[in-house]
C-alpha cells in the first residue's frame, strides 16, 4: 500500500510538472514547467483561544466561508481534535501578524484554536491532546522550541489569545516555546526593553504592547506597565534560550 501511494504520489508530481502553470503575473512569459518543486513546510505554529463556550460554537465560526476566518485545527475541552484545514495549505487565523521579521504568520504556520472562553483554566484532556498534536507537528516539520507562539505574540495590538491561563511553562518544559526559571542572567547596560524585545520576535513599534504581550505570557502576575530590571534579565535569557536552541 505504502508504494502504490508513493508510486501515485510520483506520478501526481510528474503530471503536475507537465502541465500549464497558474498564469499569476501580466507580464508576458514563456512557460517551461519544471518538476522540481514541493509544498511548503510550515515553520511556527501559532496557539489561539476560541473566545467560545463550545466546539461546536467555535466550530459555527471556523466553517463559515462568510467569516473568512479559519484553523488548521481545534482541540476541543474534551481532548478531541478537529481537522480544518490542510496543513500544508494557509489557514486565515494570524491576520495582520508580525514575528522576526516576518509579516504573514499565516503563510508560515499552522494555527492551532483551543475551546476555551478565555476566563477559564485549561482542560486537562484538552492539554494532552494539544500536547500529542504539537509533537507530531515538531517531528514531521522540525519546527524549533522557539517557534511555538500565542496570537498574542504575533499581533500584540489586536490579541491576547491564548490567555493569562495558558500553561506556557508547561509546553516549554515538553520543548514547544522557551522558557528561564531564576536566578536569570544580568543583562549587559545598553541592551534596553525594546532590543531585548526585538532580538526575541516582538514587533516593538509599539513598545508598550510588546511589553505588555511579554508580560501576559511570561508575566502574567505583574501587574506594573514596564519591564522591570528582573523582567528585562527574565528577556534577556529568554534571547539566550532562543539563540541556543
Amino acid at each position: 500500500m505504502v508504494v502504490k501511494r508513493a508510486c501515485a504520489a510520483l506520478l501526481v508530481l510528474a503530471a503536475a510538472a507537465c502541465a500549464p502553470l497558474p498564469q499569476r503575473t501580466t507580464v508576458p512569459v514563456e512557460q517551461r514547467p519544471s518538476p522540481s518543486f514541493g509544498e511548503r513546510r510550515p515553520n511556527y505554529v501559532i496557539l489561539h483561544h476560541s473566545s467560545n463556550d463550545s466546539a461546536e460554537a467555535a466550530l459555527a465560526t471556523l466553517t463559515n466561508s462568510a467569516r473568512q476566518v479559519s484553523a488548521h485545527y481545534l482541540i476541543g475541552r474534551d481532548g478531541t481534535i478537529y481537522y480544518l484545514v490542510d496543513e500544508l495549505a494557509r489557514a486565515w487565523h494570524a491576520g495582520e501578524s508580525y514575528w522576526g521579521g516576518n509579516r504573514d504568520m499565516n503563510s508560515a504556520s499552522i494555527g492551532i484554536e483551543l475551546d476555551n472562553n478565555g476566563e477559564e483554566p485549561f482542560a486537562e484532556a484538552q492539554i494532552a491532546a494539544l500536547l500529542a498534536l504539537l509533537d507530531d507537528l515538531r517531528v514531521r516539520y522540525r519546527i524549533p522550541p522557539a517557534n511555538f507562539l500565542g496570537h498574542g505574540d504575533v499581533a500584540p495590538q489586536r490579541k491576547a489569545d491564548p490567555s493569562r491561563w495558558f500553561p506556557w511553562k508547561r509546553l516549554a518544559g515538553h520543548g514547544f516555546g522557551v522558557w528561564c526559571d531564576p536566578p536569570y542572567p544580568v543583562p549587559l547596560p545598553d541592551l534596553d526593553a525594546a532590543t531585548l524585545l526585538s532580538a526575541f520576535g516582538y514587533d516593538v513599534s509599539d513598545p508598550a504592547v510588546a511589553v505588555a504581550a511579554f508580560k501576559r505570557r511570561f508575566l502574567p502576575h505583574d501587574g506594573l506597565e514596564e519591564l522591570t530590571e528582573e523582567g528585562r534579565a527574565l528577556l534577556y535569557c529568554l534571547v539566550l534560550q532562543k539563540q541556543k536552541d
